[in-house]
Order: structure tokens, then C-alpha cells, then sequence
């Protein structure tokens, strides 16, 4: 029986001796009705900690490449990160971190993950192999890893991760083949790579001819995927600060720039709240009550989180330009990231809360109208003014969505 205790799913290789042989005896799977089911442990914060050096990074490449082609190649690393970090959650929240196994696996991760980590800014230019190669070794390595831990103890989810490692290992030839080709192919290689595997998972990793385990009767534990999610949202929250901080150091001390840090500050504030105070409780108590927990940790988890998270990188970029250029002309690249930032953010939260609850929020609808109007208008302020008018309809959002929620008599300890 599995945690939530449905039967597992006949192994559709069962018969092959030689698959049962090659997995771990001892059962890596964290423990059934015991704290330690749902606990997020130390290691995987320590896993966590070398996605802060990653986002700073991108937001650096990002802010050095506002264009099309730019914001084109940002997305393709905003996407390949965040299936890096959200793929190893998945795999602890199966796998017990305080094994010594798995822990020393996740360890591995890191070393890897630091890796890509500096390799980002040049992953279009002189690292791009170095990018490639490890982005597939922490694929593969970690998704080789589960079979062999699966293969004795969970014979359905063995045999979906043996259909997972086969679209990696079809994706991957891809990245290789980006990373050892100049930009004009790398963009489109590294696209098919992303679209394989996020293809792939949106599919239930199928393959045709085979039948396949429902993806969205995994069993998993949702409250460990959703507060794994909420600590990534904070360190993708608390990576603004550090690139706001650092150019606010690296300047003169100024009205300007101190504004600017301010604005930065009610950004980061803003959208924390939007999340936390509402939204976070929320999921994780649909995830936790749902008879489909696979299918929600999928949709609102895996795929819409990464919306949410590309919105919080392209403010930190935004809250960067207004500070370093307040009063410069207004360009294109400048006025999409200042409103586009806060644009994503909503529109990931509005479909957050629409797959865990089936409400919309007006709040987030009159927010994503009005950060849509601030866009159209954007030429006609500076990036300082059109900061400002931001960061206010953040706060509107915020405060109209608690105003809600208080006067509908939502405790603070039920809010969401």
C-alpha cells in the first residue's frame, strides 16, 4: 500500500529478474503515518540555497539582455531551472532525505547544480556545453537514482520513472546538441529540449504502445510539495532583494536610489502577502483534502509555479532598472519588464487559486487590467514613475484581496 494507502499498480516488468536486482534493498521511500512523511528537512533547504546564486545569476543575464531575443533565451533558463529544482522536490517527497543515501545524492545535486549555477550568464555564449552537460548529468544522475530505489519497494512509480529517464534521455541529446552548436541552433535545440520535457509531463510521460501509470494518481504529500513551493517563492523573493540591494550599494547615495530601494522593498512585501497571507493555505489544504493530489501538485505546482516564479525574477530586474536609470527615456524592454513582472506574478496566482479553490479573485483580475493600461501608457512616464504606479497596484491587489477576506470573516488562522 502506499502512504495515502492505495494499492500500488502491478509492475508492468515485473517479471524481469534482473530489473529487481538492480534496485536497493533497503526501502529509501520516506515512512508511512510518521512526521517524517511530510517534514521538509535541512537538506533539501541546503539544495535550495544554490537556486538563490542561480536566480541572481539569470537576473543579472536578463538585465543584460533586454530584448527579444533576450527575454526568448531568459524564459528557456527561467523554464530549465525551475524543472531542475521542482523535478529533485518531487523526488524527496517520495525519497527520505534523512537516509544516507539520498542524502548524499541531494548533496551530489548541489555540487551539480552550483555548476549550472555559474554557467548561466554564459550559457548563450562560452558555457554553453558546460550548461548543457550539467543540466543533464542532475536530470539524468537524480532520475536513474529513483529507479534504483524504486524498483523493489513501488513497482508503479518504478515504472513511470523508467518512462521519465526515457524522455530525459530524449531531451538530452538536444541540450548536448545545443551546447555544442553556435546560438543560431542552441535556441531552437534548447526549446525542443524543454518542449520534450515539459511535453512529456503534461502527458503523463505516456509512451505510445505502453500503458502507462496515471500520473495524476501519484501519491504524494501535499503539504510537503506545497511548503517546498512556498520556500522556493520566498528565496525567489528574498534573490530581488539581494540584486536591488547590491546596485543600491554600488551607487551614490541619492532621493532617487533610495526611492527606488523603497519601491523595491514594497514589491517584495507586496507580493509576499498576496501569497502568503491567502493563497499558500489555500493550496495546501486543497492538495491535502483532494482525492487527486497528483493531478494538483502537477497543474498548480510543477507548471503554474513556474509562472509565479518567472514573475518575481522579471521585478527584480525591473526594480534594478528603475533604481540604476529613474529618469532616462522610457524604451520597450524597460516598460515590459516594469509592468510585465507584476503581470506574470497576478496572472500565476489567479490560476493558482482557480485550480486549488475554482474561485477567481476580482482583486486579481482589476490588478492584471490595470498593470495592462500602466503598460500601454508606460511611454509617457519614466521608469521611476512608472515604478511607482506598479508597485501601487501590487499594494491595491494586496489590500483589496485581505479587505476581502476579513469581511467575509475569515479568521487570520483560516485565512486561505
Amino acid at each position: 500500500m502506499s502512504r495515502s494507502g492505495k494499492t500500488k499498480q502491478q509492475h508492468p516488468f515485473e517479471h524481469r529478474a534482473w530489473i529487481l536486482r538492480l534496485g536497493f534493498r533497503r526501502s529509501l521511500l520516506r515512512p508511512a503515518d510518521s512526521a517524517r512523511s511530510d517534514r521538509v528537512t535541512y537538506i533539501e533547504l541546503f539544495f535550495d540555497l544554490i537556486f538563490v546564486f542561480a536566480l541572481t545569476q539569470l537576473s543579472r543575464y536578463l538585465y543584460a539582455n533586454q530584448s527579444w531575443v533576450g527575454a526568448l533565451e531568459s524564459i528557456i533558463l527561467v523554464l530549465a531551472l525551475w524543472w531542475l529544482w521542482v523535478y529533485t522536490t518531487w523526488v524527496t517527497n517520495w525519497l527520505d532525505p534523512a537516509k544516507l543515501p539520498v542524502r548524499g545524492v541531494v548533496i551530489g545535486l548541489s555540487l551539480v547544480g552550483l555548476v549550472i549555477s555559474t554557467s548561466i550568464y554564459e550559457s548563450f555564449g562560452d558555457q554553453g556545453l558546460v550548461f548543457a552537460i550539467a543540466y543533464v548529468v542532475l536530470q539524468l544522475g537524480r532520475t536513474v537514482f529513483m529507479v534504483l530505489a524504486l524498483a523493489r519497494h513501488d513497482p508503479a512509480l518504478h515504472a513511470t520513472f523508467l518512462r521519465i529517464l526515457l524522455w530525459l534521455s530524449v531531451a538530452s541529446v538536444f541540450w548536448i546538441i545545443g551546447g555544442l552548436m553556435p546560438l543560431s541552433v542552441r535556441l531552437p535545440a534548447w526549446l525542443i529540449a524543454l518542449a520534450i520535457e515539459y511535453g512529456s509531463a503534461s502527458l503523463g510521460f505516456r509512451i505510445p504502445g505502453l500503458k502507462a501509470p496515471g500520473v495524476d494518481d501519484w501519491d504524494v504529500s501535499g503539504p510537503h510539495i506545497a511548503e517546498r513551493s512556498a520556500l522556493f517563492v520566498i528565496i525567489a523573493v528574498g534573490e530581488s532583494f539581494l540584486v536591488t540591494g547590491f546596485a543600491f550599494v554600488d551607487q551614490e547615495a541619492s532621493a532617487l536610489g533610495i526611492t527606488g530601494l523603497f519601491l523595491a522593498f514594497v514589491n517584495g512585501l507586496a507580493m509576499w502577502w498576496l501569497y502568503f497571507d491567502h493563497g499558500e493555505r489555500a493550496g495546501s489544504r486543497a492538495i491535502a483534502a483532494s482525492s487527486e493530489p497528483g493531478r494538483i501538485a502537477r497543474l498548480a505546482y510543477t507548471y503554474v509555479h513556474a509562472i509565479i516564479i518567472a514573475g518575481i525574477v522579471l521585478t527584480s530586474v525591473a526594480d534594478k532598472s528603475v533604481l540604476e536609470h529613474p529618469e532616462d527615456a522610457m524604451t520597450l524592454p524597460v516598460a515590459v519588464t516594469i509592468t510585465g513582472g507584476p503581470l506574470f506574478y497576478l496572472v500565476g496566482l489567479l490560476l493558482f487559486r482557480w485550480i486549488v479553490t475554482r474561485t477567481l479573485l476580482v482583486s486579481h483580475l482589476v490588478g492584471i487590467g490595470l498593470l495592462a493600461l500602466a503598460g500601454a501608457a508606460g511611454a509617457l512616464l519614466t521608469p521611476l514613475g512608472l515604478g511607482v504606479v506598479t508597485s501601487v497596484i501590487l499594494v491595491i491587489v494586496a489590500a483589496g484581496e485581505t479587505i476581502s477576506r476579513v469581511r467575509a470573516g475569515t479568521t487570520d488562522d483560516d485565512a486561505g
